[in-house]
């Protein structure tokens, strides 16, 4: 939950996840819309997916006790593989999150793009050197703790640094312009409309195809060509929502649908129905631009 999210919005869904799979046993036998409908909110939904796809290899298989093992799972990268391995079984292996990538840049003093492979594989060999293998786990969390708390991004704390004696950066002073990653793709910007269908109390959803580049498999309000014959009146306003380099900008107009028959992938559902299924973000945000929640 915390991969690219703060540790603020993190808490009250870790929470509330523990408290509905308090054990891997629970998660695993847990169907997938339960899963998103409580991940919903926090973006990323392929951690949800990763999540539950690596509990059930779990509870199938046991929890890998090697770094091999856990790097086969789900969702599981080389940073959450060598930090389990080297805390959790004492396996000598480098954790490198950003903390750590920002740190090792400093102390080489060197200005490569961390944002390419290269780099950013000769960092996680530069940290794998420097790991005391007595006690990978304690390094590694040392480590970690000195990017999170001393070795910032704008402010570095050079003062109080037990590594500023070998930290060639803040020798040649160049701290705060490191760690150097570029910006490789340019923001898009898309503009699109969102209907709220509403016939006696319910309101219309449309369940986003597993292929769908945005949110696939969340439940959305219809696009105007989602519903033919469809009809847009008032508008309840715009708002704007960005994921990754996608700068949306959403309409929300009041729609009539025609009666009959709906739409594949359609249904009508009522507020108390919404937290049973997984909403998307962009429906809970144009809900409430209506007035709906």
């Amino acid at each position: 939950m915390l991969q690219q999210t703060r540790v603020e919005a993190v808490i009250p869904y870790y929470e509330r996840f523990l408290e509905r799979f308090p054990t891997v046993q629970a998660l695993a036998v847990a169907e997938e819309d339960e899963v998103l409908a409580l991940w919903s909110g926090l973006g990323y939904y392929s951690r949800a997916r990763n999540l539950l796809h690596a509990a059930r290899a779990i509870a199938a298989g046991g929890l890998p006790r090697n770094h091999e093992g856990l790097r086969a799972l789900a969702g599981v990268g080389d940073y959450t593989a060598a930090a389990i391995a080297s805390i959790a079984f004492g396996l000598p292996h480098a954790a490198v999150d950003g903390n750590v990538l920002r740190v090792v840049a400093r102390v080489e003093n060197d200005a490569s793009d961390i944002g390419t492979s290269g780099p950013r594989r000769r960092f996680g060999e530069i940290a794998q050197s420097w790991l005391d293998v007595r006690h990978p786990g304690l390094f590694n969390q040392a480590m970690m703790e000195l990017g999170a708390t001393v070795c910032l991004p704008k402010d570095p704390r050079c003062g109080v640094c037990p590594l500023a004696a070998a930290c060639r950066a803040h020798r040649e002073g160049t701290a705060a312009q490191l760690p150097v990653k570029l910006r490789k793709t340019a923001p898009v910007a898309i503009e699109a409309v969102l209907l709220v269908v509403r016939n006696r109390g319910r309101v219309l959803l449309r369940r986003r195809e597993d292929s769908a580049r945005r949110m696939p498999g969340f439940w959305d309000l219809p696009a105007p060509a989602d519903i033919p014959g469809a009809r847009a009146g008032k508008s309840h306003g715009t708002f704007r929502h960005t994921i990754t380099h996608y700068h949306y900008t959403f309409t929300v107009l009041a729609g009539t649908a025609p009666r009959g028959l709906l739409p594949a992938g359609c249904r009508w559902c009522s507020s108390a129905q919404f937290q049973e299924i997984p909403l998307s973000t962009t429906a809970c945000k144009a809900l409430k631009l209506a007035g709906v929640l």
